[in-house]
C-alpha cells in the first residue's frame, strides 16, 4: 500500500475493502490472480469492465438515490481525476463513472469514502442499490416516509455474508405511495406503505411484492402480503434470502433469479421455506427508530434579488412541468431533466453549488435518471429557475414522454448490441419539434435499453425499445424491438410491456412519429395510451408499424447505427451483471478455507454469532462442492450439492462422514444462533474442510474444473 493514502479519517470497513482491492490488482498484474477469479471478486467492489479495453466502469453505490452537494462535489472531482469528467445517473439511483483505470479504482474508493459513500456491492452477485421514490418524505400521497425503512435495509444487507456469493443479484425497492414511481412490482421485494388501525391504535407496515423482474423474461411480482408488519420486513428478506441462496439455481445463468425460483417452488411452497429459516436469522422482529431518523432540512429563507428574473414562457411552463408542493405546505420540489443521466464534472460541482443555496441537503436521484431537488422555499423559485437555466438543468419535461430513459448501450457496455444513446437524443429532438405539448404528457414515457436485458427499463415502459438486430444476405442491420403497453397504470396496476415488431433502428423515428399521430387522432377524451393499446389491440399496432418494416429497399445509411458512420457490426462481449470463475479444485478448497477464517473473525471482532455461522455453513457448501465438481458432477444449487454429497461420497463410503451431511449442514436454520452453537459449528466445519483437504491430497491430483460449473 504505498500509493494508496488511507490514513485520512475513514470507515474501518472501507478501509479493510480498499487496501484488499489494491492488494489483490496488484496480485493480479503479477498473475496471482486467475482472470474470471477475479472478476467476481472486483464486481463485489463497484468495478466493472467496460467495453473498450484497458478500462473499467466504477459504480458507486447510494442508496434510495439520496446524495448530499458535498458528495456530488466529491464525485465530480474524482471524475475529473480518474474518470471521464462525467457523471452518470442510472436507474437504480447510482452513479456510474466510466473509463477508469483499474489501478486507479482503489484511489476512487478512498475519495469517495471520504464523504460516506462506497462502491461495495454496487455490481455483483449480491444485494444491489436499494431503490425508493425520491418523493419519499415530502409525497402529498404517502401515507408515512419510507426513508428510514429503507435505509436501514440497505445498510442491513451491506457487508451481510448471507449476500456475497448469490446466484444471481437481489434488487429491492421501496414506494412512497401506490403511485408506484420506484416500480416495485418489477423487483425481488417491493415494499409500499400500509397502516393498520387496531382498536385506535396506528400500526405501520408495507404490502409486500416479491418475485419481479424484467429482462428477457419479465415476470409482474406476486404480492406475498397484503399488510407485514414494519418490524417484520427485514427479517422476511434476510429468511428469503437465505432460501435464495440455497435453493436458487447456479449453473444457468439466465435461469438464477429469485423470480424464476418462485415460479419454481410456488409462491406457498417458497414462502413454506422462508418460514422454516426464522430459528437462523438474527432477529423475528427489528423496529427501526424513526424518530431518530435524520430528515431532511430546508435551508434558511431569505428574501431573493427578483431585479434579473422575467417571467417567461419557459419559467411558467417549468412550474407546471417540473415542481410540485410538497405535503409540507409552503416548500416545492423541483425536478431537473438530466439527458441521458449524464452530468459534466463542471455542471455537477455548479449544481452543487445551487442546491447549497436553495434546497435540503437530502438531493435524490430518481429512477429516471434524473435529479429531485427538496425543500425549495415558494418565494425561492423564480431565483432557483434563473439558476438551473444558467447552467442548463431547466429543460422542461422531467418524466414525460420527452424525458427518455436510456442505458448506455453500445457506448460503453459489454452486452450493448445497438446506440441506445444516439437513439433517444434523436427522439427527444423529434418530440420537441413536433409534439411539443406532448412535454407536460406525465401518462406516456418512452425508455430503451440496448440489449434485451432491460437497464433502461423498456419492459416497464409504456413505449419501449430494445436493441435488436435483423439479417439481410450477408449484412446485419441495427435493429429495435418496439414493446408497448407497459408501465403502471393510473390506478396503480402494472404491466408488462408486449414485444410488437421489431424495426430497422433509421426507421424509429418515423415508427415513433406515426404511433403518436395515430394516438392523438384516435384516442378517446382523455384516454391513457395503456388503455388506448389495449383497446386496439397488438395486432393493429403490428399493422400500423409493419411498413417501416421493410428492408428490401434500404438507404446504406440504414446499415449504419446512431452515431456511427460505417457499417453496423454487432460486437456482444461477455456480460459482468454476474461473474463466472474457472478455477482448480485446489483454489476452490481455498475459498472454503477463507470462509473458516472469517467466520472465526467475525466471532471474535464482533461477536456475531449469525454471520458466523452463515461463513461456516458457506464453508461446509465449498468444500463438498470442491469434491463434487473433482468428479465432473454438475452443481446447480446448494441444496443439490448437499444432497449429491451424501449420494456420491457419504453413501458410497468414499468420505468418512456419520450421519446426514445434509442435516449437519442446515443445522444454522434449526436451532437459534448462540456464540456456543458458532464455536461449535465452526469448529466440526474445520474438521469438515481439513477432511477434504487430505481427500483430494491422498486421492485427487489438480484438475480443471469447467467455468461454467463454479457458480454454486
Amino acid at each position: 500500500m504505498t500509493d494508496i493514502n488511507t490514513n485520512i479519517k475513514i470507515a474501518d470497513a472501507d478501509k479493510v475493502d480498499i487496501i484488499e482491492l489494491d492488494k489483490r490488482i496488484k496480485n493480479y498484474h503479477l498473475g496471482k490472480e486467475d482472470d474470471d477469479r477475479f472478476k467476481l471478486y472486483r464486481l463485489t467492489r463497484g468495478v466493472y469492465g467496460q467495453r473498450q479495453q484497458g478500462v473499467q466502469m466504477f459504480r458507486i453505490k447510494i442508496p434510495y438515490g439520496k446524495i448530499s452537494p458535498e458528495q456530488i462535489r466529491k464525485v465530480a472531482e474524482l471524475s475529473e481525476k480518474y474518470a471521464s469528467s462525467n457523471l452518470h445517473l442510472t436507474t437504480r439511483q447510482d452513479i456510474q463513472l466510466h473509463y477508469v483505470k483499474l489501478d486507479d479504482s482503489p484511489k476512487v474508493w478512498v475519495g469517495l469514502t471520504e464523504s460516506g459513500l462506497t462502491g461495495r456491492e454496487a455490481c455483483g452477485n449480491t444485494v444491489r442499490n436499494l431503490c425508493a421514490s425520491a418523493e419519499a418524505g415530502i409525497d402529498p400521497e404517502e401515507l408515512f416516509d419510507v426513508t428510514p425503512y429503507a435505509h436501514e435495509m440497505a445498510y442491513y444487507f451491506l457487508r451481510n455474508p448471507i449476500s456475497q456469493e448469490m446466484g444471481r443479484k437481489i434488487k429491492i425497492a421501496f414506494s412512497s405511495s401506490d403511485v408506484d414511481s420506484a416500480y416495485t412490482y418489477f423487483h425481488d421485494f417491493g415494499f409500499i406503505p400500509r397502516v393498520k388501525v387496531t382498536d385506535g391504535k396506528e400500526q405501520r407496515g408495507f404490502k409486500v411484492y416479491l418475485g419481479g423482474g424484467l429482462g428477457a423474461v419479465a415476470m409482474i411480482a406476486k404480492v406475498a402480503f397484503e399488510f407485514l408488519p414494519a418490524e417484520k420486513i427485514i427479517p422476511f428478506v434476510e429468511a428469503s434470502i437465505r432460501v435464495f441462496d440455497r435453493y436458487g439455481e447456479r449453473e444457468k445463468r439466465q435461469k438464477a433469479r429469485m423470480k424464476f425460483l418462485i415460479k419454481s417452488l410456488g409462491l406457498e411452497g417458497f414462502l413454506a421455506l422462508v418460514e422454516e429459516e426464522q430459528h437462523g436469522i438474527k432477529q423475528a422482529s427489528l423496529s427501526i427508530d424513526t424518530e431518530a431518523f435524520e430528515y431532511a432540512k430546508p435551508v434558511k429563507y431569505f428574501k431573493p434579488d427578483l431585479s434579473l428574473f422575467r417571467n417567461t414562457k419557459k419559467y411558467n411552463s417549468w412550474l407546471k412541468a417540473n415542481v410540485f408542493e410538497q405535503k409540507q405546505k409552503g416548500f416545492y420540489g423541483v425536478y431537473l431533466k438530466i439527458s441521458l443521466g449524464d452530468i459534466s464534472a463542471l455542471k455537477a460541482k455548479a449544481l452543487a453549488s445551487i442546491a447549497e443555496k436553495y434546497a435540503s441537503e437530502d438531493i435524490r436521484i430518481t429512477v429516471n435518471q434524473g435529479i429531485l431537488l427538496k425543500f425549495i422555499h415558494e418565494g425561492h423559485l423564480p431565483v432557483l429557475f434563473n439558476a438551473l437555466n444558467e447552467e442548463g438543468f431547466a429543460e422542461i419535461g422531467f418524466d414525460s414522454i420527452g424525458d427518455i430513459t436510456a442505458c448506455p448501450g453500445t457506448d460503453t457496455c459489454n452486452l450493448g448490441v445497438t446506440n441506445s444513446t444516439g437513439l433517444s437524443a434523436k427522439i427527444e429532438e423529434l418530440i420537441k419539434t413536433q409534439f411539443p405539448d406532448l412535454l407536460e404528457e406525465k401518462h406516456i414515457r418512452i425508455k430503451i435499453s440496448g440489449c434485451m436485458n432491460a437497464c433502461g427499463q423498456h419492459m416497464a415502459s409504456n413505449i419501449g425499445l430494445h436493441g435488436s438486430s435483423i439479417k439481410r444476405e450477408q449484412l446485419v442491420i441495427p435493429a429495435m424491438q418496439f414493446v408497448l403497453g407497459g408501465g403502471i397504470d393510473p390506478d396503480g396496476t402494472p404491466r408488462i410491456g408486449e414485444k410488437v415488431i421489431k424495426l430497422p433502428t433509421k426507421k424509429i423515428l418515423f415508427a415513433v412519429s406515426c404511433l403518436l399521430e395515430d394516438f392523438d387522432d384516435n384516442r378517446l377524451d382523455g384516454e391513457y395510451f395503456n388503455i388506448y393499446y389495449r383497446r386496439q389491440g397488438k395486432k393493429y399496432f403490428y399493422n400500423l408499424l409493419k411498413p417501416y418494416a421493410d428492408i428490401t429497399n434500404l438507404n446504406p445509411t440504414d446499415f449504419f447505427d446512431w452515431g456511427q458512420n460505417n457499417q453496423y457490426q454487432q460486437e456482444i462481449g461477455v456480460g459482468e451483471c454476474a461473474g463466472v470463475i474457472l478455477d482448480l479444485v485446489g483454489t476452490i478448497i481455498k475459498d472454503a478455507e477463507e470462509k473458516i477464517d472469517k467466520a472465526h473473525s467475525i466471532l471474535k471482532q464482533k461477536g456475531h454469532p449469525t454471520d458466523a455461522l452463515y461463513y461456516a455453513y458457506s464453508a461446509n457448501v465449498i468444500g463438498a462442492k470442491a469434491l463434487l465438481l473433482s468428479e465432473d458432477l454438475k452443481c446447480n444449487t446448494q441444496i443439490k450439492i448437499l444432497d449429491d454429497f451424501q449420494t456420491h461420497f457419504v453413501d458410497t463410503g468414499k468420505f468418512p462422514f456419520n450421519g446426514s451431511f445434509k442435516s449437519y449442514v442446515l443445522k444454522i436454520k434449526n436451532e437459534k444462533a448462540n456464540t456456543a452453537l458458532a464455536l461449535a459449528y465452526i469448529e466440526s466445519s474445520k474438521d469438515f474442510i481439513n477432511k477434504v483437504v487430505k481427500y483430494r491430497t491422498d486421492r485427487l491430483s489438480k484438475k480443471q474444473v469447467v467455468s461454467n460449473y463454479y457458480k454454486a
